[in-house]
């Protein structure tokens, strides 16, 4: 493990790890061969980390969140929420955001307009509803529900004595890139050391292609008659043409 700055870690030869370098903890670990298109990196708390990655014609701003747990108070609820909105306010509105962590927030499995799909699991409770309130009010789809899976595929997280599973944990993206998201899935398999497990989303963000126009050429064939100059030029240059034959 080395140390390159105060605010990233390098372990291995192939990634980096962006993290807030405070108790609770949110991070974002990066192929180093993205790392040259990262415009810029901020951490608002141990709740909110933003990292916005360059592209054409639009950058890519991916979200590490860690909501306030449940025994929290409804204030450190809200001020989580303030700190997601003002990382929001550094991406523009044609961009695609990709919102992922742990909301400690059951949005269940029903369906809510096209923010919420059906394949969710578990019963909603006041956290949930607050999620897709923030959700519907900034255009934002939760990914994980969107995708038929059994029940294992499902549960981000388990209680200590393994007897509950809940989904807490969600993928999201901006609902006009929705498409861009193929699949959302955990895999409870994963050796992780922790009560949570990997919730992984496979995207497909597509550039647009801008075409030059065709422009439909016109040649001014009267200026053959009025000027004598131009017209003697083109009649060298297409004797030239007809000799070189």
């Amino acid at each position: 493990m080395e140390r390159s700055r105060k605010d990233n870690i390098r372990w291995t030869r192939d990634y980096i790890l962006w993290w807030d370098r405070k108790r609770k903890g949110v991070g974002i670990i990066v192929d180093q061969t993205v790392t040259k298109a990262i415009k810029g990196y901020w951490a608002l708390s141990d709740h909110v980390l933003l990292v916005k990655i360059a592209g054409k014609p639009v950058d890519l701003n991916i979200f590490q969140v860690y909501a306030p747990t449940a025994n929290s108070n409804d204030e450190d609820l809200d001020k989580f929420y303030n700190e997601l909105d003002t990382a929001k306010t550094q991406c523009k509105s044609q961009d695609p955001l990709i919102i992922m962590g742990d909301f400690n927030a059951k949005v269940g499995t029903e369906k809510v307009d096209d923010i919420v799909g059906k394949h969710g699991l578990g019963i909603r409770n006041e956290r949930g509803e607050k999620l897709i309130e923030w959700c519907q009010t900034n255009n934002i789809i939760v990914g994980n529900t969107w995708f038929q899976q059994p029940p294992r595929r499902k549960w981000t997280w388990k209680s200590p004595d393994d007897e509950t599973r809940n989904q807490i944990d969600y993928m999201m993206i901006s609902k006009r890139y929705r498409n861009a998201l193929l699949l959302a899935k955990t895999y409870p398999s994963a050796d992780c050391y922790s009560d949570h497990v990997p919730v992984v989303g496979k995207f497909k963000l597509k550039q647009n292609k801008i075409s030059k126009p065709f422009t439909n050429i016109k040649f001014d064939l009267a200026i053959l008659k009025t000027n004598q100059t131009i017209r003697e030029k083109y009649q060298i240059s297409v004797q030239n043409k007809f000799e070189a034959l």
